[in-house]
Protein backbone atom coordinates (compact mmCIF):
# COMPACT_ATOMS: atom_id res chain seq x y z
CA UNK A 1 0.00 0.00 0.00
CA UNK A 2 1.01 3.61 -0.52
CA UNK A 3 1.31 6.07 2.39
CA UNK A 4 0.85 9.71 1.36
CA UNK A 5 1.80 12.67 3.56
CA UNK A 6 0.96 16.33 3.00
CA UNK A 7 3.01 18.33 5.52
CA UNK A 8 1.48 21.76 6.02
CA UNK A 9 2.27 24.58 8.40
CA UNK A 10 -0.55 23.62 10.76
CA UNK A 11 -1.40 19.97 10.06
CA UNK A 12 0.00 16.86 8.47
CA UNK A 13 -2.67 15.18 6.37
CA UNK A 14 -2.02 11.53 5.60
CA UNK A 15 -3.80 8.76 3.72
CA UNK A 16 -3.17 5.10 3.05
CA UNK A 17 -4.04 3.94 -0.47
CA UNK A 18 -4.52 0.42 -1.78
CA UNK A 19 -4.30 1.11 -5.50
CA UNK A 20 -6.78 3.92 -6.17
CA UNK A 21 -8.81 3.11 -3.08
CA UNK A 22 -8.17 5.20 0.03
CA UNK A 23 -8.07 2.81 2.98
CA UNK A 24 -7.41 5.20 5.89
CA UNK A 25 -7.10 8.92 6.49
CA UNK A 26 -5.45 10.68 9.42
CA UNK A 27 -4.75 14.29 10.34
CA UNK A 28 -2.16 15.24 12.98
CA UNK A 29 -0.57 18.48 14.12
CA UNK A 30 2.66 19.67 12.51
CA UNK A 31 4.67 19.55 15.70
CA UNK A 32 8.05 21.00 14.78
CA UNK A 33 9.74 19.85 18.01
CA UNK A 34 8.77 16.18 17.69
CA UNK A 35 11.59 13.71 17.19
CA UNK A 36 11.53 10.98 14.57
CA UNK A 37 10.67 8.48 17.31
CA UNK A 38 7.72 10.54 18.52
CA UNK A 39 6.32 10.74 15.00
CA UNK A 40 7.01 7.03 14.48
CA UNK A 41 5.19 5.98 17.64
CA UNK A 42 2.31 8.31 16.79
CA UNK A 43 1.81 6.77 13.34
CA UNK A 44 2.34 3.27 14.70
CA UNK A 45 -0.55 3.83 17.13
CA UNK A 46 -2.75 5.32 14.40
CA UNK A 47 -2.08 2.37 12.12
CA UNK A 48 -2.79 -0.14 14.90
CA UNK A 49 -6.01 1.64 15.83
CA UNK A 50 -7.03 1.54 12.16
CA UNK A 51 -6.41 -2.19 11.88
CA UNK A 52 -3.38 -1.91 9.59
CA UNK A 53 0.35 -2.34 10.06
CA UNK A 54 3.36 -0.22 9.15
CA UNK A 55 4.67 -3.27 7.27
CA UNK A 56 1.69 -3.06 4.91
CA UNK A 57 3.26 0.06 3.39
CA UNK A 58 5.55 -0.47 0.41
CA UNK A 59 5.84 3.14 -0.72
CA UNK A 60 5.75 6.66 0.78
CA UNK A 61 5.35 9.97 -1.03
CA UNK A 62 5.50 13.36 0.68
CA UNK A 63 4.69 16.97 -0.15
CA UNK A 64 6.04 19.42 2.39
CA UNK A 65 6.00 23.19 2.84
CA UNK A 66 7.90 22.91 6.14
CA UNK A 67 11.54 22.17 5.19
CA UNK A 68 12.73 22.15 8.82
CA UNK A 69 10.72 19.02 9.54
CA UNK A 70 11.71 17.01 6.45
CA UNK A 71 14.87 15.51 7.99
CA UNK A 72 12.90 14.26 11.00
CA UNK A 73 10.14 12.76 8.85
CA UNK A 74 12.66 11.08 6.56
CA UNK A 75 14.34 9.41 9.54
CA UNK A 76 10.95 8.34 10.89
CA UNK A 77 10.16 6.68 7.54
CA UNK A 78 13.52 4.91 7.54
CA UNK A 79 13.36 3.71 11.15
CA UNK A 80 9.69 2.72 11.38
CA UNK A 81 8.57 1.93 7.81
CA UNK A 82 12.06 0.86 6.62
CA UNK A 83 11.47 2.89 3.47
CA UNK A 84 12.98 5.96 1.85
CA UNK A 85 10.20 8.41 1.00
CA UNK A 86 9.77 10.14 -2.33
CA UNK A 87 9.42 13.92 -2.11
CA UNK A 88 7.59 16.06 -4.65
CA UNK A 89 10.48 18.16 -5.97
CA UNK A 90 11.30 19.95 -9.25
CA UNK A 91 11.92 17.46 -12.04
CA UNK A 92 9.54 14.81 -10.77
CA UNK A 93 7.06 13.47 -13.35
CA UNK A 94 3.63 14.96 -12.72
CA UNK A 95 1.78 14.73 -16.02
CA UNK A 96 1.25 18.51 -16.13
CA UNK A 97 3.31 21.29 -17.68
CA UNK A 98 4.33 23.82 -15.04
CA UNK A 99 4.51 27.25 -16.66
CA UNK A 100 5.86 29.04 -13.60
CA UNK A 101 8.76 31.40 -14.33
CA UNK A 102 10.77 29.58 -11.67
CA UNK A 103 9.24 26.13 -11.00
CA UNK A 104 11.44 25.73 -7.89
CA UNK A 105 9.37 28.44 -6.18
CA UNK A 106 6.17 26.42 -6.52
CA UNK A 107 5.04 24.61 -3.38
CA UNK A 108 4.80 20.84 -3.67
CA UNK A 109 1.26 20.86 -2.26
CA UNK A 110 0.20 23.21 -5.07
CA UNK A 111 1.68 20.80 -7.61
CA UNK A 112 -0.23 17.88 -6.09
CA UNK A 113 -3.45 19.92 -6.07
CA UNK A 114 -2.99 20.84 -9.73
CA UNK A 115 -2.39 17.21 -10.72
CA UNK A 116 -5.48 15.95 -8.90
CA UNK A 117 -7.74 18.82 -9.97
CA UNK A 118 -6.99 18.25 -13.65
CA UNK A 119 -7.22 14.46 -13.38
CA UNK A 120 -10.57 14.50 -11.55
CA UNK A 121 -12.29 17.52 -13.08
CA UNK A 122 -10.54 18.22 -16.38
CA UNK A 123 -9.49 21.63 -17.58
CA UNK A 124 -9.65 24.49 -17.36
CA UNK A 125 -9.95 24.17 -13.61
CA UNK A 126 -9.29 26.46 -10.66
CA UNK A 127 -8.44 24.94 -7.31
CA UNK A 128 -8.60 26.82 -4.00
CA UNK A 129 -6.79 25.37 -1.00
CA UNK A 130 -8.04 26.88 2.26
CA UNK A 131 -5.04 26.16 4.46
CA UNK A 132 -2.79 28.32 6.64
CA UNK A 133 -2.44 30.29 3.43
CA UNK A 134 -5.26 30.33 0.89
CA UNK A 135 -3.83 29.36 -2.48
CA UNK A 136 -5.43 29.55 -5.91
CA UNK A 137 -4.09 27.52 -8.83
CA UNK A 138 -5.13 27.41 -12.48
CA UNK A 139 -4.73 24.50 -14.91
CA UNK A 140 -5.81 24.97 -18.52
CA UNK A 141 -7.37 22.44 -20.90
CA UNK A 142 -3.91 21.36 -22.07
CA UNK A 143 -2.83 20.29 -18.55
CA UNK A 144 -0.62 23.36 -18.11
CA UNK A 145 -0.35 24.91 -14.66
CA UNK A 146 -0.52 28.63 -15.40
CA UNK A 147 -0.01 30.04 -11.89
CA UNK A 148 -2.46 31.53 -9.44
CA UNK A 149 -2.67 33.65 -6.31
CA UNK A 150 -1.81 33.40 -2.60
CA UNK A 151 -3.36 35.28 0.31
CA UNK A 152 -3.43 34.76 4.09
CA UNK A 153 -5.60 31.89 5.27
CA UNK A 154 -8.85 32.85 6.94
CA UNK A 155 -7.80 31.39 10.31
CA UNK A 156 -4.41 33.08 10.14
CA UNK A 157 -6.04 36.42 9.39
CA UNK A 158 -8.51 35.91 12.24
CA UNK A 159 -5.70 35.21 14.70
CA UNK A 160 -3.76 38.26 13.46
CA UNK A 161 -6.67 40.51 14.40
CA UNK A 162 -6.58 39.19 17.96
CA UNK A 163 -2.83 39.37 18.40
CA UNK A 164 -2.11 42.50 16.40
CA UNK A 165 -4.66 44.83 17.99
CA UNK A 166 -4.94 46.15 21.53
CA UNK A 167 -8.70 45.86 22.07
CA UNK A 168 -10.06 43.36 19.56
CA UNK A 169 -10.58 39.91 21.13
CA UNK A 170 -9.76 36.48 19.78
CA UNK A 171 -12.89 34.96 18.32
CA UNK A 172 -14.31 31.74 16.92
CA UNK A 173 -14.79 31.88 13.19
CA UNK A 174 -18.45 31.30 12.39
CA UNK A 175 -20.91 32.43 9.75
CA UNK A 176 -22.98 35.23 11.33
CA UNK A 177 -26.67 35.58 10.54
CA UNK A 178 -26.28 39.21 9.46
CA UNK A 179 -23.58 41.20 7.71
CA UNK A 180 -24.36 44.24 9.86
CA UNK A 181 -23.17 43.12 13.28
CA UNK A 182 -24.31 44.80 16.48
CA UNK A 183 -21.52 43.55 18.72
CA UNK A 184 -17.75 43.57 18.29
CA UNK A 185 -17.80 39.77 18.00
CA UNK A 186 -20.48 39.88 15.30
CA UNK A 187 -18.52 42.60 13.47
CA UNK A 188 -15.37 40.47 13.49
CA UNK A 189 -17.16 37.35 12.30
CA UNK A 190 -19.00 39.26 9.58
CA UNK A 191 -15.92 41.01 8.26
CA UNK A 192 -13.83 37.88 8.23
CA UNK A 193 -16.41 35.42 6.85
CA UNK A 194 -18.19 37.57 4.27
CA UNK A 195 -14.95 39.35 3.43
CA UNK A 196 -13.35 36.03 2.46
CA UNK A 197 -16.41 35.00 0.48
CA UNK A 198 -16.03 38.27 -1.44
CA UNK A 199 -12.29 37.68 -1.89
CA UNK A 200 -12.89 34.20 -3.32
CA UNK A 201 -15.69 35.37 -5.59
CA UNK A 202 -13.71 38.30 -6.98
CA UNK A 203 -10.50 36.36 -7.58
CA UNK A 204 -12.36 33.55 -9.37
CA UNK A 205 -14.15 36.15 -11.50
CA UNK A 206 -10.86 37.83 -12.47
CA UNK A 207 -9.16 34.49 -13.21
CA UNK A 208 -12.02 33.44 -15.49
CA UNK A 209 -11.79 36.80 -17.28
CA UNK A 210 -8.07 36.29 -17.91
CA UNK A 211 -8.66 32.74 -19.14
CA UNK A 212 -11.41 33.99 -21.42
CA UNK A 213 -13.59 30.95 -20.76
CA UNK A 214 -15.50 29.28 -17.92
CA UNK A 215 -13.48 27.15 -15.53
CA UNK A 216 -14.64 24.69 -12.89
CA UNK A 217 -13.71 25.55 -9.31
CA UNK A 218 -12.76 22.89 -6.75
CA UNK A 219 -12.08 23.74 -3.10
CA UNK A 220 -10.03 21.81 -0.57
CA UNK A 221 -8.59 22.45 2.89
CA UNK A 222 -10.07 22.94 6.34
CA UNK A 223 -12.40 25.86 5.55
CA UNK A 224 -13.51 24.65 2.12
CA UNK A 225 -16.94 23.37 3.15
CA UNK A 226 -17.82 26.52 5.10
CA UNK A 227 -16.83 28.73 2.17
CA UNK A 228 -18.62 26.56 -0.38
CA UNK A 229 -21.88 26.83 1.54
CA UNK A 230 -21.91 30.59 0.96
CA UNK A 231 -19.87 31.15 -2.19
CA UNK A 232 -21.68 30.55 -5.48
CA UNK A 233 -18.47 30.13 -7.50
CA UNK A 234 -17.28 26.87 -5.90
CA UNK A 235 -18.49 23.86 -7.89
CA UNK A 236 -16.90 21.00 -5.93
CA UNK A 237 -15.44 20.38 -2.47
CA UNK A 238 -12.72 17.72 -2.30
CA UNK A 239 -11.01 17.49 1.07
CA UNK A 240 -8.57 14.84 -0.19
CA UNK A 241 -7.42 16.67 -3.31
CA UNK A 242 -3.75 17.01 -2.29
CA UNK A 243 -3.43 13.40 -1.17
CA UNK A 244 -5.07 12.17 -4.38
CA UNK A 245 -2.53 14.23 -6.30
CA UNK A 246 0.31 12.59 -4.39
CA UNK A 247 -1.02 9.15 -5.30
CA UNK A 248 -1.16 10.14 -8.96
CA UNK A 249 2.40 11.51 -8.89
CA UNK A 250 3.64 8.29 -7.28
CA UNK A 251 2.02 6.22 -10.03
CA UNK A 252 3.52 8.42 -12.75
CA UNK A 253 6.99 7.85 -11.33
CA UNK A 254 6.62 4.07 -10.93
Amino acid sequence: MLFTMDIGNTNIKTALFDGKQMVKYWRVSTNKIYTSDEFGILFEHLFTHGGVSLSDVDGIIISSVVPTINFTIEHMCSNYFHLTPMYVVPGIRTGINIRYENPRELGSDRIANAVAAFDEYGGPVIYIDFGTATTFGVVDENASFLGGAICPGIKLASEALGTGTAKLPRFELQKPERVIGRTTLANLQSGMFYGYVGLVTHLVKKIRQELGEPAKVVATGGMAQMMAEESKVIDHVDGLLTLKGLRLIWERNH
